[in-house]
């Protein structure tokens, strides 16, 4: 699973864990958005070289592992991500056809590590992360 990218005078490999949230946490990734938002956030990652390695839509949050070039601040990629993946739901699912300006669809803010020897344990965690919500919610309830 290990691979060395390169840029013209550089060899990286930088990738993070990155987790962010729709506003006020609200259950709003569901359905026929969480379908679509998959597709939506690999074609914006690619815009800015980026790749998601992993990633899972839960219904209140978005868990993803990113492999992003050096030249590029993870914040500024995360926020391209958000605030393009809010446009296009705007357009998309509220109907509105010009700028999606005042509004957002993110909560401010993410969460992000950087991913070194465990990215095996870490894409595990992604891949189970909903029946492990699941799990956690059954014990809750006894």
């Amino acid at each position: 699973m290990r691979s060395i990218e390169s840029l013209s005078h550089t060899r990286w490999e930088c990738k993070y864990h990155v987790v962010f949230i729709p506003k006020y946490r609200k259950k709003a990734i569901f359905g026929q958005i969480r379908k679509e938002l998959g597709d939506v956030f690999r074609r914006l990652a690619r815009q800015k070289e980026s790749v998601i390695e992993e990633g899972h839509l839960m219904p209140d949050h978005v868990h993803m592992m990113i492999s992003i070039p050096p030249k590029y601040a993870v914040s500024q990629v995360v926020g391209f991500l958000k605030g393009k993946s809010a446009i296009h739901i705007a357009r998309v699912y509220a109907g509105r056809k010009r700028n999606y300006v005042g509004q957002s669809f993110w909560a401010r803010g993410y969460f992000v590590s950087t991913v070194g020897r465990d990215e095996q344990v870490i894409r595990e965690y992604i891949r189970h992360q909903e029946a492990e919500d699941r799990r956690i919610e059954q014990l809750r309830l006894m």
